[in-house]
């Protein structure tokens, strides 16, 4: 019993050092990575190297198809293009399974110690997150070696023996047992080492490892498809043409393996070996076969998986695609396109309050009041996405922005409930009771939304691209609106001394626009302060003008 225990704690320290060193790579290279494959579209193949290069650092095509996926979905690469990505990734996939099945013990401690000595020296830091990613390969290469010491015993005795003489040759059973195998353990690289070291140690037939094999290919396409199954169709066409290449593969192949054995034992040698080329060969002459037929396959994958049309502004979130969780740097970056859409629906409500009040359109306040809805709804979907994305997996760059795009989305909540607020008191004390505004106090307020409208789309460009100047203009924006709201605040009370009619019926409407205004400003101008915070531009009570002049204009 306890060789089967030290044999299923080996298996498992596989398995955790392959999404070790996956996670890790990820976080190291992230927008590296994304990067690479966003400029490798240019043809079949440089799009397969692409796949082959990122598999290799990453070890998990699934992790590939991944990112490639949340591309497809956005319409930044065709399903075609990203197949071919795909076709390159298996090869890198099997090119790691080919690397690892060599005696790399010796390698083990060196890569543990010089991980955990640079994780803890550094843990915060680029240095500790490679680190991480030491450890992940000295771990497998160890637990490699634990599962040769667990088989040892298994193999002497004559009950396992017994046990799998009495298996049955059913190829179809063994691509089954792989394929749930490597969806259980996320991970068709552990499932083929797996399998190449049982056979190393004669607990496993070749004929029936080639089977496992070929079921982890398969499963790996599944769990591609499980990981997307609830995004957006568009999302999920690159799994599913990357699953038809590898079922379409093993049908091919199964027919042929009766040929393909004694090729393998005449020329490869020993069994553990024949298992690696085998896995290898397989992914090379898929890559090779359908290579050309990426654009038919995504073409008819397009056909059945359309994507919905949007229609109007109760849409919901754009941008928020689960799968990219995966990759906490691609997540990052759509939530900060998810915060800009809320903004721009913002926007499209504090533009319509001037028609409202000039025109009493009572339509358009109704229609307007609505979108607040969409902005809290959105508001809500951002905050719950970005508390699933790891803050560990995060560098301090991207953990920075993490805090920026929750900061700009509480703005825009809350300025789109004051601008609610605004257009219901219109409706109610000057529209409904038929009261207007005098020309002085039109003009003011028209003035006051202007700058306000300017302040939004300034707030925006600061959010989105960092410049320290943008954010050191848009806080002294706040200063100067004060000083308006107090002069308009003062002529209206001037106003009223004059016995201005208008002035008179409209004077508790009047100071609390300008107040509701002046308060909006106040949220927009609070785009500023991460962004000067972090460029070491602020004290702890006002700006510090002296060092701003020495600043670099983007956000480090």
């Amino acid at each position: 019993m306890i060789h089967l225990l030290n044999l299923l704690a080996a298996i498992a320290l596989l398995v955790w050092g392959t999404h070790i060193v996956r996670t890790g790579m990820l976080r190291v290279f992230g927008e590296d990575l994304r990067r690479i494959l966003a400029v490798s579209f240019r043809n079949r193949a440089s799009a397969a190297a692409a796949g082959l290069a990122v598999t290799s650092l990453v070890q998990s095509s699934t992790a590939t198809c991944l990112i490639v996926a949340s591309f497809v979905g956005k319409g930044l690469v065709t399903t075609g293009a990203a197949l071919a990505v795909m076709l390159g990734a298996d090869v890198g996939t099997a090119l790691m399974a080919l690397v690892f099945s060599f005696d790399l013990s010796w390698l083990s401690p060196l890569l543990i110690f010089a991980g955990v000595v640079m994780f803890v020296s550094r843990e915060k830091g680029p240095a500790g997150r490679i680190g991480r990613v030491l450890i992940g390969l000295g771990l497998i290469t160890l637990a490699l070696q634990l599962i040769v010491g667990a088989t040892k015993p298994l193999t002497a005795s004559p009950a396992v023996r017994a046990l799998l003489v009495a298996l049955p040759n059913e190829i179809l059973l063994d691509i089954l047992v792989g394929a749930v195998l490597t969806v259980l353990s996320y991970s068709s690289l552990a499932i083929v080492l797996l399998t190449a070291t049982l056979t190393a140690q004669g607990l496993l037939p070749v004929n029936v490892a080639l089977g496992l094999v070929l079921g982890a290919n398969i499963g790996s396409g599944l769990l591609a498809m499980l990981a997307t199954s609830q995004a957006e169709p568009a999302v999920r066409r690159l799994p599913l043409g990357n699953f038809i290449f590898k079922l379409i593969g093993a049908m091919l192949v199964i027919p042929l393996l009766p040929l393909l054995q004694p090729l393998l034992q005449n020329h490869i040698g020993e069994g553990p070996q024949q298992v690696v080329a085998f896995h290898l060969g397989f992914n090379v002459a898929l890559a090779l076969l359908f290579i050309g037929f990426t654009g038919l396959v995504g073409r008819q994958v397009d056909r059945w998986l359309t994507a919905p049309t949007r229609t109007g502004p109760g849409s919901g979130p754009r941008y928020l695609d689960p799968v990219a969780l995966a990759t906490p740097s691609l997540a990052i970056s759509l939530a900060a396109r998810e915060a800009l859409h809320q903004a721009d629906i913002v926007e499209t409500m504090l533009r319509g309050v001037l028609p409202v009040m000039r025109d009493n359109d009572l339509q358009l306040a109704e229609q307007l009041r609505r979108m607040d809805d969409e902005v809290d709804e959105l508001y809500s979907a951002i905050k719950f996405y970005l508390t699933q994305i790891s803050r560990e997996a995060l560098s301090e760059r991207e953990s920075r922005r993490w805090t920026d795009i929750v900061s700009f989305t509480i703005n825009m909540e809350q300025i789109g409930d004051t601008i609610e607020r605004v257009l219901q008191d219109i409706e109610d004390k000057k529209i409904r009771k038929a009261r207007s505004f005098s020309d002085a106090g039109t003009a003011e307020i028209c003035h006051l939304h202007e700058r306000l409208m300017s302040n939004l789309r300034l707030g925006m460009s600061v959010f989105l691209d960092g410049h320290v100047r943008d954010a050191q203009k848009l806080l002294e924006e706040k200063a100067r609106f004060r000083d308006l709201e107090h002069e308009y605040a003062a002529n209206h009370i001037a106003r009223l001394q004059d016995n201005t009619a208008q002035s008179i019926e409209t004077s508790s409407l009047h100071l609390d626009l300008i107040s509701e205004l002046k308060r909006i400003n106040s949220h927009i101008c609070s785009i500023a302060y991460p962004i000067l915070e972090s460029a070491g531009a602020l004290s702890s009570t006002r700006l510090r003008h002296s060092q701003l002049g020495g600043l670099d204009d983007v956000r480090p």
